[in-house]
This record gives structure tokens, C-alpha cells and sequence, in this order.
């Protein structure tokens, strides 16, 4: 039987999502909202707990609150369950008064729970990607070849290695090599592991799973402040260093981009991700609200959340997040719609004490190829289009108030955008 209660998973809670921003404006970039109603936290910690991995820390840093309050709502087992789930927040110490200086760095902080947790193993998780996995089948890879370190690694495309950490595998398994995001042709001549001509290479997928006293000599000993730039590399010159290949979806959502396109893939008929999997759901919070409502609305390929009230004239392949209003004659096209906190109300859409605009979206706008971020107050008759591929707006209107990200166009969240505004390139 696998020794998964002797496991500690450990969730990076993410720096300051830069590349996310402006929707790590007010968030971390874990609690950024997914598929209408999840945060990204949730991918790690339900695979966790389909894995059977129920001690789970989340290390937390930058504008974490959110994320916090999401995690303490929806991930609590009962008195007589084992397992928890619980927020490492970074904090000044007396012997440290630093904040997080990395991945590693933020581990090494918290080495005295760790040890605490009197577990054999840790699992360095990412808080921010999109995957289904069943981390019981990297332990049992870690024991049966008698790891140090075992690393997830995904095949990778010839075309894509210079956006990967590959690392060189033997016909053992054994790791011994690793270059960050390679270019030249002869580097990546040596860094060939599978006999797969599309796909040669092998990628990190950030996830590590340690002997805990070697994670805990390592970072005692080493003041290496990341786990891929520098804890990885070190490890596979000194110890046994092993591959396990995860060959199925997984995504990276580390940039505006990668986030947009994702979310819209959600939407296709056959998407790469499932959301709908009976047998390892994803899990979040379960919010009371009522049903969603739609009225004259014609809507193709979308995602559409609990608590909305809808009139549109049409929604296609856009996601609709929870609580959304849309008011008649609106369209909504390549669109990503956060919706409103369960802490925002308002009477109705009419009344409003405190702003002259509604909450959600008015009467006869067009919205393409945009992000509306939570809470959002958007005027009648607005037009929101596309942006040219690669176009990056700071600020671009203060009047306006919207960015721009590779051509999408963001409204931060609690933005107000008043009726008759045109947003185009």
C-alpha cells in the first residue's frame, strides 16, 4: 500500500504575478478566477485529494486575502479526518525578517512545519497551472526506482524547447542533464531523451517530489534562493535525480494569453481540459445562489455560471462567471466575464446608491476579445473590440480605464466604464 499519508504537499502560492497582471491588481495569482466558477488554487489541491493527499500547505505572500478567505471557506475536513489543508503565510521572524525571496527560498522559510508535519515526502506543487493528475503514480515511480528526487516532465515539441526547462533522461530514467529554455541547436542535440521525432524533448512541469531529509539538508546547507534555477541543477550533479512522464494536458497559466486561451478552450465541444470528470472533480465552493436566468438569448459554446441574469442578444464561445448581468441587445463574442463577488449587491441592476453605472454589463454593447474582471460596471451602448496580436497598453485611458495584453483588452476589477465609451485599436 503507498505510503501517501506520509506525503506533504506544499503549493506555491505564487510572487506577484507580473505576467497576470492587472488581474493580480487586487488577487495573488492562484486565487485568479478559472472556468466561471473555480480559482486556480483549486487544480493542485483536488488533485491532491483524488491522489489521496490530504496534508496540504498553500505558501501565501502577495495580496493573498482572497485567496485565503477561498481556501478556509472550501477546504475543511471534519474532526475526525486526518488530513487539513492550511495557509502558510509569509511572515518576520526574529532570526529572519525577509519576505520570500523564491520557490526555494519560500520552502526553506517554512522548514519548521515542514519537519512538523512528520511527513517522509514533499511535493512542490504550482498554484497556478491546469492538469488532472494522480500524484499516487509518481510515488510509486519515486519508490520503485529509489529516488531523491523525482521530477515531473512532460514530452515537449522541437518546436517548443527553448520555452522549457528540458532535462536529459537515460534509459533508466536517471536525470542528468538540465539547461534552461535552450536555443542552440547542439545543446539541444544532446538533450534528446525520447525517440519521438515531433517530440524529443522533456520538459519540467515545476513539480518535485523530495526525500524530506534531503529537502531539508538542501536547504539548510544551500542558500539557492529557486528550486529550477538552482535546487534542480545542484541535485542532479549530487543525488538520484529521476524523470516521471506525465504525457496528457497540462498548461501553464502564467500570462494574459495563456490564461484567455485556455479559459476559451473550456468552451469547444471536445476540450482538451474536463471540467465534467465524475470520478476526480475539481472541487471549489459551493455558493448558495439561484439558478441562472437567460432570456432571448441566442448562446453558442459558453461557459455560463450560477447566480446570472441574462438578456443578451448573444454570447458565443465566451465564459459567463458567476452572478453576471447582461442587459438586452448585448454581444458577446472571444469574451471572458468574471462576474460579481458574493459580497457585492445591489437591489437590482436599477438601484445603486453608491454609482451611476449598474453592476455587469448595459444595454446594447459589444464585447469582443476582452476580459471583464469581477465586480465590473459596464455603461449601455459600450464597444469593446479587438486589439492587433502583441499589443501591450499600460493605462491606456485613465478615463477609460482599461489595459492591454497581446491584444486583449482588460477591465480591472471594480472598474466602472461609462455608457458611449468605444474601446477600439
Amino acid at each position: 500500500m503507498l505510503p501517501l499519508d506520509n506525503v506533504l504537499a506544499v503549493i506555491l502560492g505564487g510572487g506577484r504575478g507580473t505576467r497576470l497582471f492587472p488581474l493580480t491588481q487586487l488577487r495573488s495569482k492562484p486565487a485568479v478566477p478559472i472556468a466561471g466558477q473555480y480559482r486556480l488554487i483549486d487544480i493542485p489541491i483536488s488533485n491532491c485529494i483524488n491522489s489521496g493527499i490530504f496534508k496540504i500547505a498553500v505558501l501565501t505572500q502577495f495580496n493573498s486575502v482572497s485567496l485565503h478567505r477561498h481556501i478556509l471557506d472550501t477546504y475543511q475536513f471534519d474532526r475526525f479526518h486526518s488530513g487539513w489543508v492550511q495557509i502558510w503565510a509569509a511572515e518576520q521572524r526574529t532570526d529572519n525578517n525577509d519576505w520570500y525571496q523564491g520557490t526555494a527560498d519560500a520552502v526553506r522559510k517554512q522548514l519548521s512545519e515542514i519537519i512538523s508535519s512528520r511527513t517522509e515526502y514533499v511535493l512542490i506543487l504550482s498554484g497556478d497551472h491546469l492538469y488532472r493528475c494522480n500524484y499516487a503514480d509518481m510515488l510509486q515511480f519515486h519508490l520503485d526506482h529509489h529516488a531523491d528526487v523525482t521530477i515531473a516532465t512532460q514530452p515537449v515539441h522541437k518546436d517548443e524547447a527553448d520555452r522549457f526547462g528540458i532535462l536529459k533522461r537515460d534509459s533508466e530514467f536517471k536525470i542528468n542533464d538540465f539547461k534552461e529554455k535552450p536555443k542552440d541547436p547542439e545543446v539541444l542535440k544532446e538533450l534528446v531523451s525520447l525517440d519521438d521525432e515531433e517530440r524529443p524533448y522533456l520538459g519540467s512541469m515545476g513539480i518535485y517530489l523530495f526525500n524530506k531529509d534531503l529537502l531539508v539538508g538542501l536547504l539548510n546547507a544551500l542558500d539557492y534562493s529557486d528550486f529550477g534555477k538552482h535546487i534542480i541543477p545542484y541535485a542532479i550533479e549530487k543525488y538520484d535525480v529521476y524523470g516521471w512522464t506525465f504525457d496528457d494536458y497540462w498548461e501553464d497559466i502564467g500570462t494574459i494569453r495563456s490564461f484567455y486561451e485556455t479559459n476559451l478552450m473550456l468552451t469547444e465541444d471536445h476540450p482538451k481540459f474536463n471540467f465534467y470528470d465524475p470520478k476526480h472533480p475539481i472541487y471549489t465552493l459551493n455558493k448558495t445562489m439561484p439558478t441562472t436566468k437567460i432570456e432571448n438569448t441566442e448562446v453558442k459554446n459558453a461557459l455560463i455560471a450560477n447566480g446570472c441574469m441574462i438578456k443578451a442578444n448573444s454570447i458565443e464561445h465566451s465564459i459567463i462567471g458567476i452572478r453576471s448581468m447582461i442587459d438586452v441587445g448585448t454581444t458577446i463574442k472571444d469574451s471572458i466575464l468574471m462576474g460579481v463577488d458574493d459580497d457585492v449587491f445591489e437591489k437590482s441592476a436599477n438601484d445603486s446608491k453608491y454609482f451611476d453605472i449598474p453592476l455587469g454589463i448595459g444595454k446594447n454593447c459589444h464585447i469582443e476579445q476582452a476580459i471583464i474582471d469581477k465586480n465590473a460596471r459596464i455603461g449601455d451602448n459600450v464597444i469593446i473590440k479587438p486589439f492587433p496580436p502583441h499589443i501591450e497598453l499600460d493605462d491606456a485611458d485613465p478615463i477609460k480605464k482599461y489595459y492591454v495584453r497581446d491584444g486583449i483588452v482588460i477591465i480591472p476589477k471594480n472598474t466602472s466604464i461609462k455608457s458611449g465609451t468605444v474601446i477600439t485599436p
